[in-house]
């Protein structure tokens, strides 16, 4: 026999999950409140206590676990043009598992070094020009920033021919420097790879250990990825399959947060009618976006300013005046949970208008354009008309005996500019496995696919129609 321990050290709880390899079975869950602000592991053992009680004394062969505690990754990224290589620093630090609190672009100013000071971030992603490009306004960051008085770890992924340059300036007690290769070395053309691999690095060598996460060598063989980082490896594993298991496609996730929405699409995202021209960059086959200013308790303002308060309405059945007492009592309380029919009808709007906005900012768009040949259609990011089938995960979506209606709520967008999916079935991650498995595939990938396919799988993926 050999069992396996996943652990999922969250913002908010410590999910724990108990797995049979050998039977591809999950043998029990269990969570309790993460204990970041203290110690811990006190939240793991009160976890751990109620895990034994479901699945007995297990002697475990592995025990992996991943990590957003504390913050999770708090990144900041820099780069040349907003929508060439700062967007490529973006989705370089989305797909290690980071959170991005602020997007620099063009040259840094004192001020902006002094926001990225207030933000004292885990890391900072420089990137800048196209390798033989500019080099200027890279270098000149690279000079600004050595003045910062914040100590932060900083990934070099920029112009090749700056490198040396950008290093010497920075590389210090304060500032080590991680160089990599360019996340954009041709335009239009992404690299994220070796950024990606570069932050999980710096994830596992400095974030953990200064956050407290793996005091316990003897518990915890080690924190080997950010929480976002494994649930996205899980998603690609399903939709793509392994060597002996087939996948069951292109697939789109959503996980929604008190504090933040978090959007996958494990998908080409070519487009759907072969008369429209991309525009842009190329985006990722496995991308992920977190929009951290909509979620259903700490970012609830953020929903109706994003939706506007008529869509609310709309939406909810309330008044404006209904909406502000409820948003009100919302920041009175975080941990309010819905009672009354209004309190539910409340949050149902915020979750459907919470998943809308994340799709359609994660999503691509198109528009007609008019050339000397005549009108065409141009997309930029990505086609996710075709895809019908939405993982859902996150406790207002999971609870919620209306998450079907929440989802086709969320996709039913006047919008045709915006390239969400029109119809999707939807499946639920009602025991919050996806971080596990994503951890699990890197010990057993086969036994992990199995046991997102039981879960995520054909015969319980069900019609939003």
């Amino acid at each position: 026999m050999r069992f396996v321990l996943l652990i999922d050290f969250g913002s908010t709880y410590t999910k724990l999950t108990a797995v049979d390899v050998e039977k591809a079975e999950v043998l029990a869950t269990a969570d309790d409140y993460t204990t970041a602000d203290t110690d811990i592991m006190i939240g793991f053992e009160k976890a751990y206590s109620k895990l034994q009680s479901a699945a007995g004394n297990i002697a475990y062969q592995k025990r992996l676990a991943c990590s957003s505690a504390a913050g999770g990754l708090r990144m900041v990224a820099c780069g040349l043009v907003p929508a060439l290589t700062a967007k490529a620093a973006k989705l370089a630090a989305f797909g290690a598992g980071a959170k991005v609190i602020q997007t620099f672009a063009y040259e840094l100013t004192n001020d902006d070094v002094a926001q990225i000071d207030a933000i004292a971030p885990d890391i900072l992603l420089l990137t800048g020009g196209t390798d033989g490009g500019n080099r200027e306004v890279i270098e000149h960051n690279a000079h600004m920033l050595a003045r910062s008085k914040r100590a932060f770890p900083i990934v070099y992924a920029g112009n090749r021919g700056s490198k040396d340059v950008c290093i010497e300036q920075l590389d210090g007690e304060l500032h080590p420097v991680y160089a990599t290769e360019n996340v954009m070395p041709v335009l239009n053309k992404l690299n994220i790879l070796p950024a990606q691999s570069i932050i999980r690095q710096i994830f596992l060598e400095k974030i953990i250990s200064g956050k407290g996460l793996s005091r316990e060598k003897a518990l915890i063989e080690g924190i080997i990825m950010p929480t976002p980082s494994a649930v996205l490896s899980a998603l690609t594993l399903l939709s793509e399959g392994t060597n002996g298991r087939r996948g069951i496609g292109e697939l789109m996730a959503v996980d929604l947060g008190g504090a933040t929405t978090d959007i996958y699409s494990i998908a080409k995202g070519a487009p759907s009618n072969p008369a429209t021209i991309l525009h842009g960059l190329q985006e990722p086959y496995a991308k992920r976006t977190v929009e951290g200013d909509i979620g259903m308790r700490y970012s609830a303002h953020g929903i109706v300013e994003a939706a506007g308060m008529d869509e609310t309405c709309r939406c909810s059945g309330l008044d404006s005046s209904a909406v502000n007492a409820m948003l009100d009592r919302i920041n009175r309380d975080k941990s309010m949970l819905p009672q009354t029919e209004e309190e539910k009808a409340f949050d149902f709007a915020l979750a459907a208008l919470a998943v809308r906005i994340g799709l359609c900012r994660h999503a691509g768009t198109i528009q007609q354009i008019y050339t000397p040949m005549g009108p065409v259609f141009q997309q930029t990011g990505k086609d996710l008309t075709e895809i019908d089938r939405i993982i859902i995960t996150g406790g207002a979506l999971i609870h919620s005996a209306q998450y079907t209606d929440i989802i086709r709520e969320a996709v039913s967008v006047s919008d045709e500019q915006a390239l969400i999916p029109r119809k999707a079935r939807v499946a639920r991650d009602a025991r919050y496995i996806l971080s596990a498995m994503g951890l699990l595939a890197s010990y057993d990938q086969n036994t992990a696919f199995d046991i997102l396919y039981k879960s995520f799988g054909k015969d319980e993926v069900y019609a939003t129609e």
